[in-house]
């Protein structure tokens, strides 16, 4: 006795793409990142960073 077939697609059925991003999907992916890339961090500051402010109170 063999177990039933279940309903709806099986893995054969499966379009040939199934799984595979879209070249829009790619698309935006890739202006995203471009995006992210453009973004400038900002300076970082070389001097002592505050950490004696307080102590001498210089604010």
């Amino acid at each position: 006795m063999s177990a039933p077939t279940p309903a709806g697609l099986q893995p054969e059925d499966q379009p040939h793409a199934f799984g595979q991003p879209s070249a829009a999907l790619i698309a935006r992916a890739d202006r995203g990142y471009a995006r992210f890339l453009a973004v400038q961090a900002p300076a970082a500051d070389t001097g002592d960073h505050d950490q004696d402010d307080d102590a001498a109170g210089a604010r």
